[in-house]
């Protein structure tokens, strides 16, 4: 019976975008995270950003592997070193009619080596090393925005393009998608967060490149 009760409070508490991808309904309570996830400093990345769209992509095979990477019930962790920032940048957005999609948050080391298996190749697939960086210590994200009706925004190519035009300052793409990756910057910048210039999509916070012991914690 608790069980049942569970699924009938998430199912009022859970808002569906037009697009059928699940947000957080603002005001609604965020489940604790792990001890293993609270141990390493991950918190839940709704806990800072209510609305937050949640559109992982490796929890589906609907990315570049072909395959699904994460469980179903994947979550979008993140250091809570990011949280204040994360915040202060879907404010900025928000005040746009914008809002942040999540296609990508702390990344499990064994997810991170599969992926360089398929694409080895280190300008677009970071090469797994002994040390932890990046998403591997949750002080990254992979985002773009959605428009007040749960669209997602033109920004000129889709998640993980391994061509030109995925980098942050293409050319070639239309002027509404270079401004909207413009906006997206601005916003995550405001946020103390810095755009990969490889990957419009990817963002780095604060110690993000700096090398840590490598994580065993799931992401759900």
């Amino acid at each position: 019976m608790a069980a049942l009760r569970a699924l009938v409070v998430a199912a009022l508490t859970a808002v569906w975008t037009p697009a059928g991808i699940a947000a957080a309904a603002p005001g609604s309570q965020v489940p604790p995270v792990s001890a293993q996830a609270r141990s390493a400093g991950f918190v839940d990345v709704r806990s800072a950003v209510p609305d937050a769209i949640i559109d992982l992509r490796y929890a589906t095979a609907n990315n570049f592997t072909g395959v699904q990477l994460y469980p179903a019930d994947a979550r979008c962790l993140v250091h809570e070193s990011l949280a204040p920032g994360l915040t202060t940048a879907a404010g900025a957005l928000r005040a746009r009619g914008r809002t942040l999609v999540f296609w990508d948050c702390y990344r499990p080391h064994d997810v991170q080596v599969r992926m360089f298996q398929v694409v080895p190749n280190p300008n677009w697939v970071a090469r797994p090393g002994p040390l932890a960086r990046s998403h591997e210590t949750g002080r990254s994200v992979d985002v773009t925005t959605a428009d007040p009706q749960g669209r997602l925004v033109e920004m000129g190519t889709d998640f993980d393009d391994f061509s030109p035009r995925g980098t942050a300052y293409a050319e070639g793409i239309s002027a509404r998608a270079a401004a909207e990756r413009a906006a997206l910057r601005e916003a995550m910048s405001a946020g103390g967060l810095a755009v990969y210039s490889g990957e419009w999509w990817h963002f780095d916070g604060p110690g993000a490149g700096v090398g840590r012991p490598i994580l065993d914690v799931p992401v759900n």
